[in-house]
């Protein structure tokens, strides 16, 4: 297994505008979903896969994380772009995904809201919503 390579939240928005088997599955809480916001696909055509790694407000593992994914119609064949809060729970969803035969994982670097700022915020420095990329409220 070649582990689960980083890739840019750029890299990540071309990879699924011009793949139509690349997914972005958010592995984010439910509350994470509904107070910080989810990326906004629609422009692309697509939406993105949410499964939570973990389950609010307990946090303990998603124990059907990979029959998520099977249920969410995602095979072997889909290059799967894995997005979280900063970025390490979903190198471990990347991870777990290629261990239960999804080869093609990547882990979006920075995630969502990336690092905290100078005064302690996220959403400035890094990631997806400092990139610019779309998002919403859901």
């Amino acid at each position: 297994m070649a582990g689960v390579p980083d890739i840019s939240p750029e890299e990540t928005w071309a990879a699924l505008r011009d793949d139509p088997q690349a997914a972005l599955v958010d592995v984010r809480t439910d509350a994470e979903w509904n107070f910080v916001g989810i990326p906004d696909l629609a422009s692309l055509g697509k939406q993105p896969v949410l499964i939570p790694w973990q389950l609010y407000p307990t946090m303990q593992m998603n124990s059907h994380f990979a029959d998520h994914l099977h249920k969410a119609g995602l095979t072997p064949l889909h290059r799967i772009y894995f997005i979280c809060r900063s970025g390490a729970r979903s190198l471990a969803a990347g991870q777990a995904a290629q261990a239960a035969g999804f080869p093609h994982a990547f882990n979006v670097a920075d995630g969502f809201e990336g690092p905290v700022d100078a005064e302690g915020h996220r959403g400035k420095v890094a990631g997806w919503k400092a990139d610019g990329l779309p998002w919403r409220q859901r």
